[in-house]
C-alpha cells in the first residue's frame, strides 16, 4: 500500500459535492470496482429499480470477468456500461456520483481515499484496513470531506441483528458478560477460489492487469494461484482473524454499543493444510472491552463442526446460530440463575430492514449516516489489527484511542 496521496480539506470537495442536487426521482450512477466473488454488482442490479441506482461504468483486471460484468449489466439493465481495468478511470467519470469497491483487502485503503479525492460517495468492502497507518489516512480523508461513505460490513442490516440491538439496549440479557463465536470449516475459504473460471478458464497473464492487481506490492512475474487464491496469502489478505472475524467483531460492536477493545491475545498457525499458503488455518482471539466484558473468537480449518455465535448475559444466553439472516435468533434463561433470569424462549425480533447496498444508496439520497459508517469501519479495523499484531508478535497489546496506536499491554 502505498502513501503517495494526502487527504483533502473538506473545502476543497464542496463544488463536487453541490455540483448536483439530487431529488428524490434521480438515478444515483455508480461504477463498481472488483466485479468478483463479492457479488456487489449483483446486489447494486438486485435494489437498482428500488433505489433507484444506475451502473455507468465496471471495472476489473481480469479481462473475462470484466466482459461478463458487462454482459451482466447489460442483461439486467438494458445498457452496456463503461469497462476499464484501471480503476482511476472509472471513478474519475463525470457520470460517476459513487463507487462501489469489492477488490482484494491490500487495496481498500488506496481506492477509498482516492474516491474521496474524485469527489465520490463510497461502499468499500471489509475489512477496511490492514495496518494502522492506511486505516488513519483512510479514516482522515473521509472525516475531512462531506462523503458519504458505507462499510460492506452487510450483518448491520439483518433484521436479527437490528433486534438484537434493541434487544439488549432493554437490558433483556442484563449486563453482557461474553461474546463469542466460533467459525469453523473443512478446508480454508481462499482454496475455493482456484481453478477454472469464467468460461472454464483461469486467468493468464494476457488477460490479467497484473500491475494494477499488486497495487504498490513488489513486483514478481505473475502467479494465476495468488492472483486468485489472494485470501491464503498475507500480502493480500492477513487471515481468518481479520477477514472472517471482522463480521463478528463488527457485529458485536453494533449490538453492544462498544468500540475499541482495551486489550488483546491470539494464538494460532498452520496445522492442517500446510503448503504454499502463509495465512493461518486456525486462530483463537481474546478480547477485554472497556465496557467489563470478553469477546473470544475462533476458526479453525480442518473440522467443520462446533460454529455457533451466542451473547452471554446474566440473565441468560442469546444463541445467534451461525449468524445466518435466515434462522432464527434465540434468547433464553439458559446459564443464568438470578430470580428474573428470561423465562422461556423468545425468538428475537426481525424489525424492517433496507438492503446494505439500498441502505448506502438511500443514505446518499437523503444525507444521512449510513448503517455501516466510517467510523465502524475504523473501529472494526483496529481490533482486527490488533488480533493480527498478537498473533504475530505472540504477545498481549492494547489500543490507545487517543494517540490512535497499538501497545504492549
Amino acid at each position: 500500500m502505498t502513501g503517495r496521496r494526502q487527504s483533502l480539506p473538506a473545502a476543497a470537495l464542496t463544488a463536487a459535492s453541490y455540483r448536483r442536487v439530487l431529488g428524490a426521482n434521480d438515478r444515483i450512477r455508480v461504477a463498481n470496482i472488483g466485479c468478483g466473488r463479492r457479488q456487489l454488482l449483483r446486489d447494486l442490479l438486485t435494489v437498482k429499480d428500488d433505489a433507484q441506482v444506475t451502473v455507468t461504468a465496471v471495472c476489473d483486471t481480469w479481462r473475462q470477468k470484466l466482459e461478463a460484468a458487462v454482459a451482466q449489466v447489460k442483461e439486467h439493465a438494458g445498457h452496456t456500461p463503461y469497462a476499464t481495468p484501471r480503476y482511476l478511470e472509472a471513478m474519475n467519470r463525470s457520470d460517476v456520483d459513487a463507487v462501489v469497491i469489492g477488490t482484494p483487502d491490500h487495496q481498500h485503503c488506496t481506492m477509498l481515499i482516492d474516491a474521496i479525492r474524485a469527489g465520490k460517495h463510497v461502499y468499500v468492502e471489509k475489512p477496511l484496513a490492514m495496518n494502522m497507518e492506511e486505516l488513519i489516512r483512510a479514516y482522515d480523508a473521509v472525516k475531512a470531506s462531506d462523503r458519504i461513505v458505507q462499510i460492506g460490513t452487510q450483518m448491520r442490516s439483518y433484521p436479527q441483528s437490528v433486534g438484537l440491538k434493541q434487544f439488549l439496549a432493554d437490558r433483556r440479557l442484563g449486563p453482557v458478560l461474553k461474546v463469542e463465536q466460533s467459525r469453523n470449516g473443512y478446508s480454508p475459504y481462499w482454496m475455493s477460489f482456484g481453478g477454472a473460471d469464467y468460461a472454464g478458464q483461469r486467468p493468464a497473464a494476457e488477460d490479467v492487469d497484473w500491475q494494477a492487481f499488486l497495487m504498490g506490492k513488489p513486483d514478481r512475474p505473475f502467479n494465476a494461484d495468488q492472483y486468485q487464491n489472494w485470501y491464503g496469502y498475507r500480502e493480500f489478505s492477513q487471515g481468518p482473524q481479520t477477514n472472517l472475524m471482522v463480521h463478528f467483531i463488527d457485529l458485536m460492536h453494533f449490538t453492544t454499543g462498544v468500540q475499541f477493545p482495551s486489550r488483546c491475545v491470539a494464538l494460532g498457525g498452520t496445522y492442517r493444510w500446510k503448503g504454499a499458503y502463509d495465512a493461518p488455518d486456525s486462530v483463537e482471539v481474546v478480547y477485554e472491552y472497556p465496557e467489563g466484558f470478553l469477546v473470544r473468537y475462533c476458526t479453525m480449518f480442518g473440522n467443520s463442526a462446533n460454529t455457533y455465535a451466542k451473547w452471554f448475559g446474566t440473565l441468560g444466553t442469546v444463541d445467534a446460530a451461525r449468524l445466518n439472516p435466515r434462522e432464527r435468533w434465540v434468547a433464553t434463561g439458559d446459564g443464568s440463575g438470578e430470580p428474573n433470569k428470561i423465562a422461556g424462549r423468545i425468538e428475537i425480533d426481525e424489525p424492517k430492514t433496507l438492503h446494505h447496498m439500498h441502505d448506502f444508496i438511500d443514505a446518499i439520497r437523503n444525507r444521512r449516516p449510513p448503517v455501516a459508517p466510517i467510523e465502524a469501519g475504523y473501529a472494526h479495523s483496529v481490533a482486527v489489527i490488533m488480533a493480527d499484531m498478537a498473533l504475530q508478535q505472540g504477545r498481549r497489546l492494547t489500543y490507545d484511542h487517543a494517540q490512535r496506536r497499538i501497545l504492549p499491554a
